[in-house]
């Protein structure tokens, strides 16, 4: 069988779905840890954590090109970049919706607390401080655009990385 640009969107968007979920099950694990109290156990368990999600991502990600090989003739190594960029992009999109729901579900001031703090430890003004806040109410969309941006440019990057090195 040979491959079109909807095969590869709809491998990408099976892959996305994988590698997404991946990243989703590590934050939520990493939050849970949060809520342990002990430094030492969220520190250990965010180290695990993104080291699972790290590898497992790249796993991932070779794994859906090397399906995308297997399953179809001619397939080049342009295709493999796409559909890397294309589960880049999927798989940010769900990261980033989850990442800006947790921002979202922190309490308001628990919000304050550690932003007053962020500011004390970096000595800022009072006018820097209320500059600052000014961004404090635009956190989750922020959180979701740039989460969003930096999976796609990460995911762009191994997927170059990857297809070549799977060619």
């Amino acid at each position: 069988m040979n491959i079109d640009n909807n095969t590869i969107w709809n491998e990408a968007g099976k892959w996305g779905l994988y590698v997404g979920g991946l990243s989703v099950i590590c934050l939520s694990l990493k939050e849970l840890g949060s809520l342990s109290g002990s430094s030492f156990l969220i520190t250990a368990a965010s180290v695990i954590l993104w080291t699972v999600e790290f590898f497992g991502c790249i796993l991932l990600m070779r794994n859906a090109m090397r399906s995308l090989m297997e399953k179809y003739e001619g397939v080049k190594l342009a295709d493999t970049q796409k559909l890397g960029r294309r589960v880049a992009l999927l798989s940010g999109l769900l990261l980033a919706s989850a990442q800006a729901i947790f921002v979202m579900q922190l309490p308001s001031d628990a919000m304050d607390t550690l932003f007053s703090q962020v500011g004390e430890a970096l000595n800022y003004s009072s006018e820097q401080m209320d500059q600052a806040s000014a961004v404090l109410d635009h956190l989750p969309v922020l959180t979701f655009v740039f989460q969003w941006i930096y999976c796609f440019l990460y995911g762009s990057v191994l997927s170059s990385i990857l297809s070549k090195s799977i060619f």
